[in-house]
Formats: structure tokens, sequence, C-alpha cells
């Protein structure tokens, strides 16, 4: 649906952000200024103690100094609600008065008969609850009981039974009105093939109502009471309401559970989804019958960056993993990918959890596993690669496997753990006699162990982020002893990200506090870790040895310290993102762009590695070859020139 030009600048002209935000958060009325529409509280998007998630009312927009969230109303209903972008409109215009526009005639026409039919829809949920708990629907109840479905399950998913009878459901709801094509076009009846009435699609079956994200019932998925049946599960067809590729069984409570921190995960049907939900695990969906669509990937994907598929531990269970990760594989973006989680073999997550508590269930969730080592384990469980050739045909599926993703550095990144697990296949020691000696030649060239002083070093126990802290860490120490220095660096600050959280909450602590005294930026910095800020930092050598940190109140050296180092931090994050974007690993292709950007993003980083303060001495060549200062040269040619002309003493 296209909204008129003028609708939401209107839209947001009448709602004010400070009063939609403020239904999520508390407000830290020490820094507030609601008169000026300046709100600060502590960020709904990540845990925190300080109060870093700032409002603008006036400009209608927030922003995060912690996690960097940023946005309008929309964004805001839309990240804290779990909504889609029409959604959130609708909430906003409803809270400010304003009608949604009116949809043109055609649409509006469809819209209507999709109303019809769910109205249909919800007659034949209500009959079938009403079966549920007459006479017939003894047997359907006892199930549900061993089953562990109690009443409040039941109606929580408004569980119902199709008696075993073939128009029962067609003549109740033509006895309310129904008209005949309508309950047929819903897919709750079937015409006659030899001239009779209709006859009901489900009968002697447990029915569980299929509803869309808003809750609108569109079709029933029946469990077969008949051992005999040759449907176990049986879905209703495709109808106006119902594309089964397009539809995920819980998907809005699960939305709403997801939007609140709980993991999303992916069961195979409907009683899994109810087990999963009734042990505390809300965020439970389950495809409808048949493998893992790419649409219903895109639907997981807005719920949540990191869905986990929950399977049974079979073969059955992992061929469906498999099928997942093929679909999967040219769909994952940097941030969207999945997880998986393989049952115990002949359990389901209903006999899990009651055999062994919500906690074990939990801790397989905890324990997923990426995507990339499903697909290693695909590709090299029960096969053995002793020849050239095996080693050769796994690394050309590997490769084609990996070429499906689109996104470069997503690629890449998949082509370095396979390398890293292709080398463990391959290096680790056999049993055989000729393995260990290969073993031993191997590891005879390995370098010496590295000493107890070198494991404990700081850039070695920092690994590969340590580099960025020590900047960080510079950057901050240089401030905090002339704070005087941070209204002028305060928009690099803004921009500046922290690896490590104290540097975080230290840099918005400078930020908050910038143009106060230093008595009170060193108070409060100290607050902000729990310690003073500058000797904690100084614990590091290597910013308790930076000449500007030795020597406080010298506020040029520590302007040319803090500039060089957010320069070269700057260099170096932007040589990382070039990197990601642009190279091709073992498994890609790579081309004289890639090669000519990766040079560009090199040797600005070298640029600004060097100091921004250059020598700029001129200098003489001494007899031995030796360069001399020329200014130097001279103040000592004349210093000689004194003594010679010096009268001697008496």
């Amino acid at each position: 649906m296209s909204l008129p030009p003028n609708f939401l600048d209107e839209l947001r002209t009448r709602i004010s952000l400070t009063q939609v935000v403020g239904r999520k958060v508390l407000w830290d009325t020490r820094k507030s200024n609601q008169a000026k529409g300046d709100m600060w509280a502590p960020c709904p998007f990540h845990q925190e103690k300080s109060a870093s998630f700032h409002v603008d009312d006036r400009k209608g927009y927030y922003y995060c100094f912690g996690c960097h969230a940023k946005g309008d109303a929309i964004s805001f209903v839309r990240e804290t609600e779990n909504v889609g972008f029409m959604e959130a409109i609708e909430i906003l215009a409803t809270e400010a008065g304003m009608q949604m526009p009116a949809r043109d005639p055609k649409a509006q026409e469809k819209a209507d008969h999709r109303t019809e039919l769910v109205e249909v829809m919800e007659k034949a949920v209500r009959f079938f609850r009403l079966q549920l708990r007459s006479g017939a629907g003894s047997n359907a109840r006892d199930y549900l009981a061993r089953r562990g479905l109690d009443d409040n399950t039941q109606d929580r998913f408004d569980i119902g039974f199709a008696v075993p009878g073939w128009q029962s459901l067609w003549d109740h709801l033509t006895g309310q009105g129904v008209a005949p094509e309508k309950i047929i076009e819903a897919g709750l009846a079937k015409p006659s093939q030899k001239g009779g009435k209709p006859y009901d699609t489900f009968r002697n079956r447990i029915m569980f109502p299929i509803r869309d994200a808003r809750g609108r019932a569109i079709a029933f998925g029946g469990r077969a009471m008949d051992p005999d049946d040759n449907a176990k599960y049986l879905n209703s067809p495709e109808t106006p309401l119902f594309d089964k590729s397009r539809t995920l069984y819980n998907q809005g409570p699960a939305r709403e559970a997801a939007g609140k921190g709980q993991p999303l995960i992916v069961a195979e049907g409907y009683m899994d989804v109810i087990a999963l939900a009734s042990g505390g695990f809300e965020a439970a969906v389950a495809p409808l019958g048949t493998a893992v669509t790419e649409t219903q990937l895109q639907m997981l994907w807005r719920i949540t960056d990191e869905p986990i598929m929950a399977l049974d531990g079979d073969k059955a269970g992992l061929n469906a993993a498999y099928r997942v990760i093929d679909t999967a594989l040219p769909l994952l973006e940097a941030g969207k990918s999945l997880r998986f989680v393989l049952l115990p073999e002949g359990k389901d997550p209903d006999d899990l959890i009651r055999s062994e508590g919500r906690d074990a269930m939990r801790a397989l969730l905890e324990s997923a596993q990426p995507m990339v080592q499903l697909l290693w384990r695909r590709e090299t469980e029960g096969r053995v690669f002793d020849s050239p050739e095996r080693k050769a045909a796994l690394d050309k599926t590997l490769r084609e496997r990996i070429r499906l993703i689109q996104d470069p550095s997503l690629r890449s990144h998949y082509g370095e753990e396979i390398k890293q697990l292709r080398w463990a296949l391959f290096r680790s020691p056999s049993k055989g006699g000729q393995g260990q000696s290969s073993a031993r030649r191997f590891n005879a060239s390995m370098p010496a162990k590295p000493s107890e002083g070198t494991l404990t070093s700081m850039l070695v126990a920092g690994g590969q982020d340590v580099e960025n802290r020590l900047r960080e860490a510079v950057i901050l120490a240089a401030l905090l002893s002339t704070p005087d220095l941070v209204p002028e660096f305060e928009s690099q600050l803004e921009d500046m990200t922290c690896v490590d959280p104290d540097h975080a909450a230290l840099r918005l602590c400078l930020l908050q506090h910038a143009g106060a005294s230093a008595e009170a930026v060193q108070a409060a910095a100290d607050a902000a870790l729990g310690e003073p800020a500058l000797e904690k930092l100084c614990r590091a050598r290597h910013v308790a040895i930076t000449p500007c940190v030795r020597n406080a109140g010298d506020p040029d050296l520590a302007r040319l310290t803090i500039g060089e180092e957010l320069a070269k931090l700057e260099a170096g994050i932007g040589l990382d993102a070039e990197i990601a974007e642009a190279t091709e690993d073992l498994y890609g292709s790579a081309d004289e762009t890639l090669t000519w950007r990766l040079s560009q993003a090199a040797a600005a980083r070298q640029i600004a590695q060097k100091a921004q303060s250059e020598d700029k001495a001129e200098y003489d060549l001494g007899p031995n070859g030796a360069a001399i200062n020329r200014e130097e040269r001279s103040a000592f040619a004349a210093l000689m020139e004194t003594i010679r002309f010096e009268k001697p003493r008496s």
C-alpha cells in the first residue's frame, strides 16, 4: 500500500517522540530537560545502567551513544514492537487520531473479500472447539492429555476436533447462513464428485488453527485420530487466504516473544511448537509440512538475525537440515544466518523438556552450531580422504557450495572457516605409523613453545583487537589528562567505535561532560568505571609511557597525540572495512580492481601510521657520511667561536 506524500509528514508533526519512547523507558530526570524536549534514559535496545539514550523531541530523532541505535518514531515502534513498516504506521496513526489513507477500489474489494473468508474461518474455529468439548471429542481429549496439553494450552492455541461425519461442518456453517461457495473457497469443504453435497475437508482429526502474523485464522492443520489414515497430518489446501510456502505456524506470538529477547526456534511441526511454547520457549514457529522455503527464510530474518533450526537428530532430521542449507546459502547476508540444533535421536522437543527439563532444552539452544559447521559435516561425515583425488573432490564440492553465497565478505569468511576445518582434518595425526611419522616431521617444523611471559603479555592476551584497544586507551588517557581538549575532538569521539566496554563508557562520559571542569570530568570518569579511570588506563604499560600522559598538562603534545591516534584508528577501521567488502578468498575470483582497492586502503593506512609531526629539520652530510642537523651544527660552531676568542683566566 502506498501512502500520500504528505501523510508521513503530518503523522510526525502530530506525534511526540518523547511520548512514544516514554512507554518503553524511564527518563533520567537529572539529565533530561523536558521543556526543551531534550530527554535522556537508559537505552531500551541494550543492557546498561547509565543514561546514554538521547531523544531530541524537536528534531524527532533518537540516538544511543552506547549501541548507536538511531531513528525516528516509526523506526522505534518497529524495533520495540517487532512489527513491519505499515503496522508501525497504523499504530502511530491510531494514537494520533489519523485515518489511514483509503485504498484503491479493487484493492479494497479484495481486502473485504478476504475479511469475509476470515470470518468463515473463525466460525469454523469455534465449531471445532465446541466439538472437542462434546461427547464425540472424548478420544481426542484423552490423546491431548497424554501429550501433556492441558486446558490452558488448548485454549491458548484454539485446538479443536473435527468429528468423523462427512458434512458436520458444512451443515453447521450453511445453517448459520454462510454461502456455500465461501465454505469451499476457504478450503473447509470439497465438491462431491458424485453430484451430492460437498463434504468436509477435515474429518476425525484434532484441529490446529493456522493464523497469520496479525492473528487471523487463515487455514487449519489436522492430526488424524485413525492410525490407519493415509495422511497423519493434513493442511488446508491453497486458498486466497493461505499459501503454505509463505506461512509459519505461530508466527504472531513468536514474533512478539522474539522482540522481547527470546531465541527464535524453528521446529518441525505443530506439536513441537506447542511443547516449546508451553515450556517457556515462546518464540517458536514451524513450516507447514514442507521444507523451509526462501520466503519463509526471509520472514524468519525479519524477526531475528539468527533463527535456530531445531531438528530431530535422526537421518531424516539431518537431511532436512541439509535442505535448509541449500536453500539458505544464496540468501545469506552479513548478520543474517542460521544456527542448528540437532535433538537427541528419538526425542522431539516435548520428550526432551518432559524427561530432562527446560534447562536441557536451553543448553541445547545455547550450543547451537553455526551453519558452516553443518555444511562441513555434510561433506565430510563418514568419508575417508586418503588420496589426493578424494581431497580434490572435497575441495571442488565446497568451492561450489561457497560460490552460492552472494555477499563477497561473507563468502570470504566462509572460505576462511572451511580452510581452518580442512587444515584440522588433513593435518591431524593418523593412528598408523606413517601418520605419526608425518606428525613428527610437521611438529619439528613448528616454532618453539612461547615463554610464559610471552603468553601473558597484553599483546597476546588482547587478541586481534589489542592494537585498537591500546589506541583507544591512549586517546582516552590523553583526554582525561587534558579534558579541555574534549570539545575540539567531540565529533570524532562521537564517531569512534570502542572495542573495550570500559572505553565505550569513558567515551560516553567525556562526551556528556564536555566543557566541564577537569575535576568534574575526572570524578565522572571514576564513577563510570567504579575506580580511578586514568589509573586503570595506565595499567597498560604502553599507555603509561605515552609522552602526553607522562607530561600531563601539555595541551599541544596531547592535541598532537590524540589527532594522530584517531587518524590511525580510523585508517585501520577503513582498511578492515575495505578488505571485508573487496577481498575474494581462495574460493572466489580476484581482478585488478580488487588489487587497486586494497592497495589504496593500505596506502591510506600507511600514511596515517606515520607521525603527523614529520621532522622538518634540514641536514648536512658529515665527513663520515652521517646526517648532521644544520641548525644544531650552526649553534655548535657559534659556541666554539665564543670559546676561541674568550680571554684565558689568570
